[in-house]
């Protein structure tokens, strides 16, 4: 591998067949120059730049971040069952690893910060949610419990955030608002309270996250033979109207028409996970 630029010390872009790496690694860089041999003896991990991310861009955040916090969130990664994610996807770790520099800051600074919506990340995101947990306890027994248990909420919407090809959180937080005024609308709709902690609520949301994903990369399904389509709308009339109002909302908030293949996946998944609600609710009644 070739030396393309140098960032510092410690950080290099290289040229590796047809590929842009960022390499990093204690004196990579020292009195490296362009076009000059990388010493692989110094190469403690490389970075791939994927999802179209600049590779120069990429380098120079991973140029900002000490190795010492890469190391430590890597680590934690692996430690924590995240080791494919962590190999797959270094816009994730760096973005983690940004974040834990900031987060040490503050507790040095004895700053503290609330973040919002956190009992949305905590009912809508449970597993991301204990994956930061593990992620905060894993780095806290390097850290002597220098990070405080709230910033697993953050840790929690980098993993949500992972599956966008945006670089910061904005998209997540608006589609946990998203999804929260979806779930409102349904209980409102049909005069039912949704247990957020059930097993068909928790996949209708995973439902909604793929489709947000889909919206955000344009992607819809839009193959759905339409006498099928039609057979939805016609079994599940109410579940039909609901979804419809749930794709103004989708509209209005995130500037997409869905598809009548996705209102049409949409309304399957209202009539489930109103079903099971209005039976729980009717179980509930019998018992009490």
């Amino acid at each position: 591998m070739d030396v393309l630029r140098v960032f510092n010390n410690n950080v290099v872009l290289a040229k590796d067949g047809n590929s842009e790496v960022i390499l990093t690694g204690r004196g990579i860089g020292f009195q490296a120059k362009p076009g000059q041999h990388v010493d692989d003896a110094k190469i403690v991990r490389r970075f791939v730049p994927a999802d179209g991310k600049d590779p120069d861009h990429m380098a120079q955040q991973v140029a900002g971040i000490p190795p010492e916090i890469i190391r430590l969130v890597t680590d934690a990664m692996n430690r924590t069952g995240l080791k494919e994610q962590a190999d797959r996807q270094p816009a994730l770790v760096l973005a983690l690893s940004d974040h834990i520099c900031g987060a040490i800051r503050r507790s040095q600074n004895k700053q503290t910060i609330e973040y919002p919506l956190e009992a949305e990340v905590r009912s809508l995101y449970a597993s991301e949610y204990a994956k930061g947990k593990a992620l905060v306890d894993a780095m806290n027994t390097y850290l002597g419990g220098a990070l405080p248990d709230c910033e697993a909420v953050a840790l929690a919407l980098h993993l949500v955030n992972a599956g966008f090809s945006t670089g910061d959180l904005s998209a997540t937080y608006t589609m946990t608002g998203v999804i929260q005024q979806i779930l409102t609308v349904i209980e409102g709709y049909y005069g039912i309270n949704l247990d957020q902690n059930s097993v068909n609520v928790a996949r209708f949301i995973t439902h909604l996250r793929y489709l947000f994903v889909r919206i955000h990369q344009h992607e819809q399904l839009d193959d759905e033979p339409e006498p099928i389509v039609e057979s939805i709308k016609t079994s599940y009339p109410k579940a039909s109207d609901c979804a419809n109002k749930l794709a103004i909302i989708i509209k209005m908030r995130l500037d997409a028409n869905l598809s009548q293949a996705e209102i049409a996946y949409l309304t399957l998944h209202v009539a489930r996970v109103t079903s099971h609600a209005a039976e729980s609710h009717e179980n509930n009644n019998i018992n009490a």
